[in-house]
């Protein structure tokens, strides 16, 4: 099978699909590798990284994507790209269509692409190999992302997450208990800052108890303890995800304006609709904005800030999916992988998600 890596060209992502070292693997298995010039070099991984393993360098984007059945990308392909794309081709990233402007998954359904979400892939429905690795990736980097936001000199409260010897540590709000939610709370409260966490689930409040031994606040995200909890916070962090779905708005606007002035608000579901009122996908470069006098973080990318670490993650997790895949193919993959099959968005073109589907004909 014929394999291509081209350059990530959305959100000053600089991830990279493929890292060398998966790359290797799949090249002693006698498959051709093509990567684009320069794909991996803001992963800290040169074009002598990838030849060195037997990959093919291509400098032209439009030949590689027109010459390979498998196009491995970290996010979803631009109009531009989808228009070098053809019938047939298979495309595995963490895609994120559900929350991706209309005309690009119209355009790719129109090419006949078959698409698989790494986000989605599932053996159970409970548990996403792919996505819990990246948000692994984007929880332990909350507490860095707070702090920085915080600080007086970037218009924040002037607060210092652990605080010091007679001055109380900032407290920290996070909405949702799952692997991100967790991952976050770790973090935080590696620093010393005091950490609540809702959830909706009492059963998942039990072990995030049992977990960290009772050194964090657990309560059910009713509105009413939303609204109380987010009102005395310092940092409140956006970390409520339904894999396939629209994230639910759980932040009034509301309650923002009654929120401490000039706290921080860190959306990580912002890449599926955001779960605040006012919540606007923003950049890596520009990733903050200010809005009823609270500081917003929406970046839909976190984990490409830190590109190396997490391309090797998430290649780590999706290596399995990809190695059926090449071996089998799609059709017979898809058959023998109930797991594979979940992330399956498009297939040939015509939607196999439900929500996609309600995209398309919306």
């Amino acid at each position: 099978m014929k394999i291509g890596i081209p350059k990530e060209r959305k959100w000053d992502e600089a991830r990279v699909g493929l890292i060398p070292a998966i790359t290797s693997l799949l090249v002693r298995a006698g498959h051709t590798c093509l990567v684009e010039s320069g794909a991996g070099e803001c992963s800290g991984f040169d074009d002598y990284d990838y030849r060195r393993v037997g990959a093919q360098i291509s400098e032209d984007p439009q030949i590689l994507y027109q010459n390979c059945d498998l196009i491995l990308k970290v996010l979803n392909p631009t109009m531009e790209e989808i228009g070098w794309m053809r019938e047939g081709q298979i495309l595995m990233g963490l895609l994120g269509l559900v929350a991706a402007p209309k005309e690009e998954v119209q355009a790719l359904s129109a090419r006949g692409i078959t698409a698989v979400a790494y986000e989605l892939i599932t053996p159970d429905g409970e548990e996403f190999p792919v996505l819990k690795t990246v948000s692994e990736v984007a929880g332990r980097m909350a507490p860095y992302i707070a702090g920085t936001m915080l600080m007086r000199n970037n218009q924040g409260r002037g607060v210092l997450l652990n605080g010091v010897p007679g001055v109380s540590a900032a407290e920290v709000v996070i909405l949702g208990g799952g692997v991100v939610g967790t991952n976050a709370a770790r973090a935080f409260l590696g620093l010393g800052a005091k950490v609540f966490i809702l959830s909706p689930s009492l059963d998942r409040l039990r072990e995030i108890d049992a977990l960290f031994g009772g050194r964090v606040t657990t309560m059910v995200s009713h509105e009413f303890n939303i609204a109380y909890t987010t009102r005395f916070a310092d940092v409140v962090v956006g970390a409520v995800r339904e894999p396939g779905e629209r994230t639910p708005v759980l932040l009034t606007r509301e309650m923002l304006r009654m929120m401490r002035r000039r706290a921080a608000f860190i959306d990580f579901s912002v890449d599926h609709g955001g779960c605040a009122e006012t919540s606007r996908a923003t950049t890596l470069e520009n990733p903050t904005y200010i809005e009823e006098d609270i500081i917003h973080y929406c970046v839909p990318n976190v984990p490409g800030a830190v590109p190396r670490t997490s391309s090797q993650a998430f290649n780590n997790a999706a290596w399995p999916y990809i190695e059926k895949m090449v071996e089998l193919g799609s059709a017979t993959g898809f058959a023998q992988s109930e797991a594979m099959r979940n992330g399956v968005v498009l297939r040939n073109g015509d939607p196999v998600n439900p929500h996609i589907a309600a995209l398309l004909n919306s």
